[in-house]
């Protein structure tokens, strides 16, 4: 592998990983609150980039309020997906709650792909089409807002929730559920905040994502299977270790596609996260044995 391969390998992976980990920040968000895993945060993803590129290139709306329109309206349908859909059957398991999530997954994927039809939609770029030469390698100005956008989100999220009040609201909700009603914190309340939360920060993805790789209606599913992943490295709570999943994942897809060698080509470039998933759970799965037989 040539220097400039590695090195366009490395920018194209946390390029890539950039975005995974702020999907994987919305499964986060809402773990924390609810121990619930959303598995329509993907979708969020394809409504943010989707919704963009109809209201910057369809209606011709500038790029700045187009853009804070669709993560609001992406916060708005997380909400109405805890409101209408999770609330309600917040008496039931965990697995159904999770069911309850994929099926949202599946309508909103339906609707969208009714709605706006099967073919990949750009959004224009934020801010021109000439790239930038690094160590032989290319950089495109969309990339630089992804790694931008989410460096900003994990140090404003961490503030949000280490110094503000209604952070700290969230976070006693993640630690206790219980003791935090009992102290006047209101747990629905919390648990609507962080899927309307979730919502944007996938929405957010999705604006920066699309008009450098196009987005689609069906996009959602493997781009939600790889937050996932990378919220997983941090056992569904930790925020860095979410973002260094996330940029882990991406680093590790491109690497190992630019190798292209035996079962390393872009052929199998999908299956490398289902590959992690599984090392993942694997070893999360011998410490609790662990822990069990020390009990």
């Amino acid at each position: 592998m040539s220097q400039e391969l590695f090195v366009q390998s490395l920018i194209s992976g946390l390029t890539q990983g950039s975005v995974y980990a702020l999907i994987g920040l919305g499964f986060t968000v809402i773990y924390s609150v609810t121990a619930i895993i959303n598995f329509a945060q993907g979708e969020f993803v394809v409504l943010g980039g989707i919704l963009l590129y109809v209201l910057a290139t369809s209606l011709g709306m500038p790029l700045v309020p187009a853009v804070v329109i669709s993560i609001a309206a992406a916060a708005l349908v997380g909400g109405m997906l805890y409101s209408l859909a999770i609330r309600p059957a917040r008496g039931g398991s965990v697995v159904s709650l999770i069911i309850i999530t994929i099926g949202a997954a599946i309508l909103i994927r339906g609707i969208a792909g009714w709605r706006w039809g099967a073919y990949p939609v750009a959004p224009p770029f934020f801010s021109g089409d000439d790239s930038i030469s690094f160590l032989g390698a290319s950089i495109h100005p969309q990339a630089l807002w992804i790694v931008g956008s989410t460096v900003l989100v994990a140090v404003v999220l961490h503030l949000f929730l280490s110094y503000t009040m209604l952070g700290k609201a969230l976070r006693a909700c993640a630690a206790n559920r219980l003791g935090a009603g009992l102290v006047g914190i209101n747990p629905k309340s919390m648990a609507l905040v962080s899927f309307c939360l979730a919502g944007a920060l996938g929405a957010l993805g999705g604006v920066v994502l699309s008009p450098l790789s196009t987005m689609t209606y069906d996009r959602g599913a493997m781009l939600g299977l790889k937050g996932f992943v990378a919220s997983s490295v941090g056992g569904f709570r930790s925020i860095m270790a979410t973002v260094a999943g996330g940029i882990m994942l991406g680093v590790i897809e491109n690497l190992t596609v630019a190798v292209n060698w035996g079962p390393f080509t872009s052929q199998y470039k999908e299956a490398i996260a289902l590959t992690i998933l599984l090392l993942i759970l694997l070893i999360r799965s011998g410490k609790l044995s662990e822990q069990e037989r020390a009990a």
